[in-house]
């Protein structure tokens, strides 16, 4: 008999259809030059910083090793001996009178150098007519040769033909023997110095007031403050910053001159504008004790990092405060 109900067919449940995901298509692959640009940075400028620092290491290096040794030249090579150097050049009266010329020589002319440089960037600051031109003209001695400069500042010096001593008889003052008397020499080379390299430090400053925000001096207007009050108690302490940068530029620099003394003065009279960098070239070209005279450049490296350590510190705690 006939079931009057037929058996349900059994059938599986529908299976959704698949989803085709779109597929992403491969990466390129990364190339030699890709990868490389990611430190091209530091690969650009690496050809110029090998051979900066190969041209800076041989002296540096040569320097330092002669300062261990002496040597007068020569096929002979050069004699080991220790710490000798260093021992006769703290017992040298002649070494520690040139520290002394070099710190007084710097003092003066960095001082005379920031005044005027100061004072002039303040008034080229200001609007006027043939500022521009005014400008251009500060800055020449900046660009001149050195050794050209000191042979005409050497003639404006001279007692007898010179325009300095001639300036000075014709306001009823006495002949002066500007870089022949030992109390004179130094202070006449600080004036070189100074014509020469004020202009860096205006513009230096010059930079750092076009900086300068305007709303401290606005405020300063407002409440009555003079030109004076204003510069000692607003532009003195925010220029106070790049007012260290151009003394520790100059600094550097003044420890380290050379051409204008040798050309003025050679050191003289005497010994009285012999400074460290002067004594130095004359104990190792002059005098051919080239251990002694790196022995010296050693000392001189020294001062000139001491320097540097104790201005980038004093501009970090200004900036600080």
């Amino acid at each position: 008999m006939e079931d009057r109900f037929p058996m349900a067919q059994l059938t599986e449940p529908p299976v959704a259809p698949e989803r085709h995901t779109p597929t992403q298509p491969p990466a390129p692959r990364r190339t030699l030059l890709d990868r490389l640009d990611r430190y091209d940075r530091y690969i650009l400028p690496a050809p110029a910083l090998i051979v900066v620092v190969a041209m800076l290491a041989f002296p540096v290096g040569y320097t330092v090793y002669l300062s261990f040794h002496e040597w007068s030249g020569g096929l002979r090579p050069p004699e080991f001996l220790g710490l000798d150097n260093f021992t006769r050049s703290l017992s040298d009266e002649q070494f520690w009178a040139s520290i002394w010329r070099t710190f007084y020589f710097v003092t003066l002319s960095v001082g005379l150098q920031v005044i005027l440089g100061v004072g002039a960037a303040l008034l080229f600051h200001q609007r006027f007519p043939g500022r521009g031109m005014a400008r251009t003209f500060f800055m020449f001695p900046m660009i001149a040769t050195p050794a050209a400069v000191a042979l005409v500042w050497k003639m404006m010096f001279d007692p007898t033909i010179g325009v300095f001593n001639y300036l000075v008889q014709a306001i009823g003052g006495p002949t002066l023997l500007w870089t022949s008397d030992a109390k004179l020499v130094i202070p006449a080379l600080a004036i070189v110095d100074t014509w020469m390299w004020a202009p860096l430090v205006m513009l230096i400053v010059l930079a750092g007031l076009a900086a300068l925000p305007p709303e401290p001096f606005e405020a300063a207007k407002v409440d009555g403050a003079g030109p004076i009050r204003t510069f000692v108690s607003i532009t003195l302490p925010l220029l106070r910053p790049v007012i260290l940068v151009a003394v520790l530029f100059r600094l550097i620099d003044a420890i380290k001159t050379f051409d204008i003394i040798k050309v003025i003065t050679d050191g003289g009279p005497g010994t009285s504008s012999e400074t460290l960098n002067l004594y130095a070239f004359k104990q190792g070209l002059s005098y051919l004790h080239f251990g002694y005279g790196s022995m010296l450049l050693v000392w001189l490296t020294l001062l000139v990092f001491a320097v540097a350590i104790v201005f980038t510190r004093l501009r970090a705690r200004s900036e600080q405060g």
